[in-house]
């Protein structure tokens, strides 16, 4: 594939390849000197993911595996003998928990018998979750999403799909390589510096190349789309979109204008510090929204319409609830919100009487 003779140009982010590109599933394109970028179907709304292939010395460092899809497994393998001219994989990085991302890591450490490199909040709490796949569903899980309005078909379809997080999950090693926020690492006689994001998930990690200007970014950074910040049930009064803002406002301060950033989805591009903050500007947007909104008492699903542009089917009220109870939760944290809970359970969310006359802090 070409890199356009002039980069396109969308929101003030530039993308040499192209803003909209159909990269051909499993056909390797150069980035830079041992940089390789490779795209994985999915079967789901979310399509694709974008991961990553580092010449390290006489082998490979991956970073981020897809997860546990029917032929996945067969594109690795055609990667392997192919482009990769069967080389070993030296490690196996994943910037985060989520299955597209950590997938098929304990499928390719075992296969290739190399450790798998992530951070200690990442690996754990996978690990978690991917455990629980059993029949018995959490009472706490039921009592979240009533709490937040579910009505019974809902509670009751969630029972039905509960586990399947562990289904796309190959079981991860019983040991791993540790990263940390500002961890160096070489690859190929380069370093790469280790950044810390929170708010997608508990302990994200990207890579920056100085020499090469990269970011491999994951989730933390997206062009187009804004990754999901979501409450759940295992930490139901957290406040994720705090952790958020305070890391996209980071990356924007530390971040050269001139990265390039490789993202997990979409496509590459330049404008990582607008990107930041465009980032920061929706979601104050939409948190002055749904405080106007909270001028009378509303439950968590009352909140959709001020969020989110779409109608909230079944198929997406779980990441809709996560993401309006982060927004609900950081107002309340900016002591600009309140909650009760009422006789049956229901959480009900308000307006402190102060709240428009408070200066909002990220």
């Amino acid at each position: 594939m070409n890199v356009l003779d002039e980069p396109q140009r969308f929101r003030g982010l530039q993308y040499p390849y192209g803003a909209r590109v159909d990269v051909p599933a499993g056909e390797p394109v150069r980035i830079a000197e041992g940089v390789w970028w490779v795209r994985f179907r999915m079967p789901m709304a979310l399509n694709h993911i974008n991961l990553w292939l580092l010449e390290d010395g006489d082998g490979w460092t991956i970073v981020d595996t897809c997860a546990r899809f029917d032929g996945a497994m067969a594109q690795w393998e055609s990667l392997f003998s192919g482009f990769m001219q069967n080389k070993p994989v030296r490690r196996v990085i994943c910037t985060h928990m989520h299955p597209d991302h950590v997938g098929l890591a304990g499928w390719l450490t075992e296969r290739f018998g190399c450790d798998l490199w992530m951070s200690r909040g990442e690996y754990l709490t996978c690990r978690l979750m991917a455990d629980d796949t059993g029949p018995d569903v959490p009472q706490v899980a039921i009592d979240f999403y009533h709490r937040a309005g579910w009505n019974a078909e809902q509670l009751d379809r969630y029972r039905e799909r509960f586990g399947l997080f562990g289904t796309v999950i190959y079981p991860l090693p019983d040991s791993y390589h540790r990263l940390q926020d500002g961890q160096t690492i070489e690859v190929n006689g380069r370093y790469w510096q280790i950044v810390a994001g929170s708010g997608h998930s508990p302990e994200h990690m990207m890579l920056y190349c100085p020499s090469l200007k990269l970011l491999i970014s994951g989730d933390q950074v997206l062009p187009r789309i804004t990754s999901n910040v979501s409450v759940t049930p295992l930490e139901p009064n957290g406040d994720p979109l705090r952790d958020w803002l305070h890391s996209c406002a980071y990356i924007r301060e530390i971040m050269p204008e001139n990265v390039f950033v490789l993202p997990a989805h979409q496509e590459p591009f330049w404008g990582v510090n607008i990107r930041m903050s465009q980032l920061i500007e929706s979601h104050d947007k939409a948190l002055d929204a749904l405080l106007d909104h909270l001028a009378e008492p509303r439950r968590a699903i009352d909140c959709f319409e001020v969020l989110f542009e779409r109608e909230i089917n079944n198929e997406i009220i779980m990441m809709a609830t996560g993401e309006t109870l982060a927004h609900l939760h950081c107002l309340i944290g900016r002591r600009m919100a309140s909650v009760r809970v009422d006789e049956s359970g229901i959480a009900w969310y308000s307006q402190r009487p102060e709240a428009l006359q408070t200066e909002e802090l990220i």
